[in-house]
């Protein structure tokens, strides 16, 4: 069974950093592109980063470019994202899901599945 987990969210002030985790579990973590999305109240869901195991390639939004980071540990099974530098705009539940083989249409979360139950991410200004 496909499963994906998400942990590290929390309360953090403008400027400051957090690191989300991403479990995952049930497929050949290799030959996937595993995203990071975010909903906030009353918004669209948004694509905020996602890598492609295969290669390592990874993508960003304009909002989160130069702030955030994706990676992947391919011994763990896991994939992170490390945010710096927050802004009270990055408030929102944060999401990982998976697409076979790579990222294509991860700004809309299009063909991407197993989604995760989310973590809050609360910042304050």
């Amino acid at each position: 069974e496909v499963q994906l987990v998400e942990s590290g969210g929390g309360l953090a002030q403008a400027g400051g950093s957090l690191r989300l985790s991403c479990a995952a579990s049930g497929f050949t973590f290799a030959n996937y592109g595993i995203g990071w999305f975010r909903q906030a109240p009353g918004k669209e869901r948004e694509g905020v980063s996602c890598i492609i195991n295969s290669s390592g390639h990874t993508y960003y939004t304009d909002s989160v470019e130069g702030r955030f980071t994706i990676s992947s540990d391919h011994a763990k099974n896991m994939v992170y994202l490390h945010m710096n530098s927050l802004k009270p705009e990055d408030t929102a539940v944060y999401y990982c899901a998976i697409r076979y083989w790579d990222c294509l249409g991860y700004r809309k979360g299009a063909d991407f599945s197993s989604w995760g139950q989310g973590t809050q991410v609360t910042v304050s200004s």
